[in-house]
């Protein structure tokens, strides 16, 4: 009775264990599995997350487990959010993003110091001095950067300075102070966290341009005279069908300044409606995009711009447009999600 007892345990044990499936590792895990130090992240908000309905549960399944290891907060941290009058910040937001993160075992990156948009109307509306509104730029970038200062893995402390052809974008910044806006913003984010690494950030940063020749030489000039700049972020919103054939020398470009370099918003969009074809075709232009990060030692890692297309900002934008993300409306996985995995490994 004894041995047919133990018998019967042992051949339950092996019943147990060959029907527990094996997990699949997310794509985080498996970036970290080819290089410990790189990610894969995810821009989102608390509200996303903390989303109490049948698709805000799910959502939250899969932005919190190991598909990510990275959030960047899509809205929460840009002025007219944070400073939505002189000196009143609101953290609200950004701080339940940060929690959540802290929950989950994220790590954060920071969007954005200084930007031309989404700007809080008050500061081009108050007419301030140029001594005056280098004061309130001080103030915001220190503030926002102390709150956050030793919880935050990089900042994109400046955002879209440049034009397609290279020259610098007018804004209110370029207008009033020239490119130093650009140095000033790198020191005071230095000076009030000092624990993040420093990016430039933009769209188009993808292929050999005359724009990105323009952030090339500014990087060198910052460099030069002992500017705290770290990374620099390629934005990577993409077309299908147009991806740059010289995203990985570019990016390889940039790293040979001795910074490092990150896909900081991907997505890739196609022109609707949606077909196999085109599905295949956006497939190929996702392993592309990770391909020429995996290939570039110092690219770090890579951003989405949101996950799923229920929460993609392009149809917004760009009304003809859409089904950019690896995850469909209902939360289910595109060939563009099994194109990732398959690049990194899987």
């Amino acid at each position: 009775m004894l041995a047919f007892s133990a018998l019967l345990l042992a051949a339950l044990a092996v019943s147990d264990t060959t029907a527990t499936p094996t997990k699949t590792k997310g794509l985080n895990t498996l970036a970290q599995k080819l290089k410990p130090s790189r990610y894969i992240g995810l821009a989102t908000e608390s509200y996303n997350l903390l989303n109490a309905t049948a698709f805000g549960r799910q959502y939250a399944k899969i932005a919190e487990s190991d598909e990510f290891g990275i959030y960047t907060p899509e809205n929460s941290l840009k002025w007219e959010a944070i400073e939505p009058q002189p000196g009143v910040f609101n953290f609200t937001l950004g701080d339940a993003l940060f929690k959540i993160a802290r929950q989950n075992g994220k790590k954060m990156r920071g969007h954005t110091l200084v930007w031309h948009s989404q700007l809080a109307p008050w500061v081009s509306a108050n007419n301030y001095t140029a001594p005056q509104l280098k004061a309130v730029m001080k103030r915001h970038v220190q503030t926002v950067a102390r709150h956050y200062a030793g919880q935050i893995y990089s900042w994109d402390v400046v955002n879209e300075v440049f034009n397609e052809d290279g020259t610098y974008r007018e804004s209110i910044w370029y207008n009033t102070f020239g490119e130093d806006f650009i140095e000033w913003a790198f020191r005071w984010a230095q000076e009030a966290d000092p624990f993040s690494l420093k990016y430039i950030n933009d769209y188009n940063f993808e292929s050999i341009s005359p724009k990105t020749d323009a952030v090339v030489k500014l990087v060198k000039k910052l460099k030069a005279k002992g500017v705290p700049i770290h990374g620099i972020g390629a934005q990577a919103h993409l077309v299908v069908g147009t991806v740059p054939t010289t995203f990985k020398q570019n990016l390889q470009r940039f790293a040979d300044l001795g910074v490092d370099v990150a896909l900081t918003e991907l997505d890739i969009r196609l022109a609707l409606p949606v077909t196999p074809a085109k599905l295949q075709q956006q497939a190929a232009d996702y392993t592309t995009s990770v391909n020429a990060c995996l290939g570039v030692k110092r690219c770090v890692g890579i951003t989405l711009w949101q996950f799923t297309d229920a929460l993609s900002w392009i149809p917004g934008v760009f009304p003809t447009e859409g089904y950019a993300l690896p995850w469909d409306a209902e939360l289910k996985t595109k060939p563009a999600y099994n194109a990732i995995r398959k690049a990194l490994g899987a």
